[in-house]
């Protein structure tokens, strides 16, 4: 049986029983998370760190000792070179000036041309001083809290409030598992890095409320039905699309990730991850939990007020 045939059957699995062992999980994985974000941090890419960053190749492999003595001679702080590739002709130099501002940064660019020579390509050349870092990695968080808000927000008035507290809960797991993964294997945060995790934080909702809507639609359908099976029957349902969505995306991100270059790595790689925690908070998280709650009391409840029931 191949795996399409699989995942495009109807599925009868016990994804309830796992749920326990599903919580221990997650919140290891968010103490870890916080954990590597307080004490090791983010490795900021230029856009907020500030400093000049020079991509070059070469027509042959590159002795990376070699180019580091022959920079000490630049005037430079925090010299950082990253082999990229994998011929070993291609390489990566981050680096700050003493002193920080254009002229300087310019200087040292020109320095490092000169010094290397001109039997390497330079492919790309970035200057980016430290106040505008400061203001782009402001308006980067600023820009991202307005986006959780609005999520949030959202799910607040779409969903009764125990299906919004499972929603919000997932994709605080979600965002802060993704960041301290990107911590802990020192990726680029940069502003492309923060587009990533807005993306995610979209997938994961879209996910959430996926599920959401037909374990909603299952309460109407089946008012007798233990709230454990109906939940498990819930995910079953449309846990074809949650599997067939989340490959289609994941191997895009993955051919994104190999082919992609440096540049693009930390963005495929965070949609790599993003997919598969968004897939797994949104029914190990967001929806187990629900068991938790007495759904249907919330649906006497509104009878009480309106006879004829809710209408969506």
């Amino acid at each position: 049986m191949t795996l399409l045939s699989w995942v495009t059957k109807d599925t009868n699995i016990d994804f309830m029983k796992f749920r326990k062992a599903g919580y221990v999980l997650s919140i290891a994985m968010v103490v870890l998370s916080v954990a590597c974000i307080v004490f090791k941090g983010f490795n900021y890419g230029i856009d907020f760190s500030g400093g000049i960053l020079i991509e070059l190749k070469s027509p042959e492999k590159i002795d990376m000792e070699e180019v580091r003595k022959q920079l000490e001679n630049v005037d430079l702080d925090d010299v950082n070179l990253q082999s990229i590739g994998e011929a070993g002709d291609e390489m990566m130099i981050r680096a700050q000036t003493k002193v920080e501002d254009e002229k300087a940064q310019m200087a040292a660019v020109n320095a490092i041309k000169e010094i290397l020579g001109t039997e390497y390509e330079y492919r790309r050349v970035e200057l980016v001083g430290p106040q505008v870092g400061g203001e782009l990695k402001k308006a980067g968080t600023i820009a991202s809290i307005i986006a959780v808000l609005a999520i949030s927000l959202y799910i607040w008035f779409r969903f009764e409030w125990q299906f919004a507290l499972g929603a919000m809960i997932g994709l605080i797991h979600d965002l802060v598992t993704t960041l301290g993964l990107l911590s802990l294997l020192g990726f680029d945060f940069s502003l492309t890095t923060v587009a990533a995790i807005l993306t995610l934080a979209g997938y994961s909702v879209n996910d959430t409320v996926v599920n959401y809507d037909r374990i909603r639609e299952n309460l109407r359908k089946y008012k007798k039905m233990p709230q454990y099976d109906l939940l498990n029957k819930s995910i079953n349902d449309i846990f074809s699309r949650t599997i067939l969505t989340g490959l289609t995306t994941l191997f895009a991100s993955i051919a994104l990730f190999i082919f992609g270059g440096d540049t693009l790595r930390s963005f495929s790689f965070t949609i790599m991850w993003g997919v598969i925690v968004g897939t797994y908070s949104s029914i190990y998280v967001s929806s187990t939990m629900l068991n938790l709650f007495n759904l249907r009391a919330n649906q006497d409840k509104d009878k009480a007020v309106n006879p004829f029931g809710n209408i969506d």
